[in-house]
């Protein structure tokens, strides 16, 4: 991991862009390519999830946000299994949490720790009753159905260095196969590594790894369209563009595919950096990279994507997809801070992405109750989202009635 120091202080100006000189030097040649630095410092102050303060949250006629559990500390990705049992990661205590809603009325009665001592755990996937799970450098597999005695089995070790991005996500395709979604070790420099800022893929027993696609920043939120099974993610674009630029990429993700990161965003728009690599070639790269699909507000950080397969909401909301956006640092005023829903047309080809739930985001900017992470599709077919600072997993559910 690259240790940078800074020799200037950025400077926060309210009325206009704060901009500020950062010459960055690092330990290794993994040199961070931005030095002029241009945008905001401004993380809003967590207070409690109070009921009132859920109570004021902002969904579509006819849709409810409840709690679905609570006190869960700091709770990360998010799997349903076909039980209706809902796992949930936690990195510092390095385990995974089922929960249980036995009786059916929308809040979990039961959680139990099934799998334990796997520090960093992050990235979740369920199939053929095990569970699949990924810390920073290794993949584990375990049994669902062996409760607290699920002792998880390495099947996978070497995945490349955490650095700044170290929260593996995983998911199986409809190819049965496990694919592994590796951010990369920085802002923005030349990777050393060819599966840092990258999804590579494997066969279930950890065999079979091979390189998918790359130049993705940090691709935590993937997923498989249920009807067209195209492969679809949200890229987190580069901090200090501005406070406008990058959007937030939703990309189709292919094979051999690259994705412009660290040189091109959005649309191929080569990023203005003081000093290029020795040989760079703009025309070369530009020729080679695939734009975005579609854009939504930058910095506003999206986590984890989900497919609604269900059957609770609206007609119009199937085969859709949601994504928890966890929310700014970098930005002023801030973005994210809600769910957005990313509308697919029947042809299975994105049209907008829109918020669904919002309100988290209080007064000004400078408080919010939550700092959203995880998201699925219960068995139910409510949504189900997680806050990994007050520790709550919210439900969305929908009543016509209402």
């Amino acid at each position: 991991m690259c240790r940078c120091q800074s020799r200037a202080t950025l400077t926060v100006v309210a009325t206009t862009l704060a901009l500020s000189l950062l010459l960055v030097r690092c330990a290794t040649a993994q040199e961070e390519l931005i030095e002029e630095r241009q945008g905001h410092r401004l993380q809003p102050r967590i207070v409690p999830a109070t009921d009132e303060r859920i109570g004021r949250l902002k969904a579509p006629e006819g849709f409810r946000v409840e709690v679905f559990a609570r006190d869960l500390g700091e709770p990360r990705m998010l799997a349903v299994g076909e039980d209706g049992t809902v796992y949930v990661t936690r990195r510092k205590p390095g385990d995974v949490l089922a929960l249980r809603d036995a009786d059916g009325d929308g809040r979990a009665e039961s959680v139990t720790p099934i799998v334990q001592n796997l520090p960093d755990a992050h990235g979740i996937a369920l199939r053929d009753g095990k569970i699949y799970i990924a810390t920073v450098r290794e993949l584990y597999v375990a049994d669902s159905g062996a409760g607290q005695n699920s002792k998880p089995r390495k099947i996978l070790e070497g995945i490349p260095p955490g650095g700044r991005h170290p929260n593996r996500t995983i998911g199986f395709g409809p190819d049965g196969l496990l694919y592994v979604s590796v951010g990369s070790t920085c802002n923005c420099c030349v990777e050393q590594h060819p599966e840092s800022a990258a999804i590579f893929r494997l066969k279930p027993d950890g065999s079979g790894r091979e390189l998918f696609a790359s130049g993705l920043r940090n691709t935590i939120g993937f997923g498989w369209h249920p009807k067209t099974r195209q492969m679809w993610g949200m890229d987190h674009g580069s901090d200090w563009l501005g406070d406008d630029f990058p959007p937030e990429e939703l990309n189709r993700l292919e094979e051999g595919k690259h994705y412009g990161w660290p040189f091109f965003h959005a649309d191929n728009q080569l990023i203005e950096l003081r000093d290029y690599p020795a040989g760079f070639d703009a025309d070369a790269w530009r020729a080679k990279v695939t734009p975005f699909v579609i854009g939504y507000t930058a910095h506003a950080a999206p986590l984890q994507m989900a497919f609604y397969s269900g059957e609770q909401f609206p007609a119009e909301y199937r085969n859709d997809a949601f994504v928890a956006m966890r929310g700014s640092w970098n930005r002023k005023p801030p973005s994210g801070y809600e769910v957005v829903r990313v509308r697919f047309d029947q042809s299975g080809q994105p049209q907008k992405i829109e918020p669904f739930v919002t309100g988290f985001l209080l007064d000004d900017g400078s408080t919010a109750f939550a700092r959203l992470a995880g998201c699925a599709v219960a068995k139910d077919g409510s949504l189900l989202v997680g806050d990994d600072t007050n520790g709550v997993i919210y439900r969305i559910s929908y009543d016509q009635k209402r």
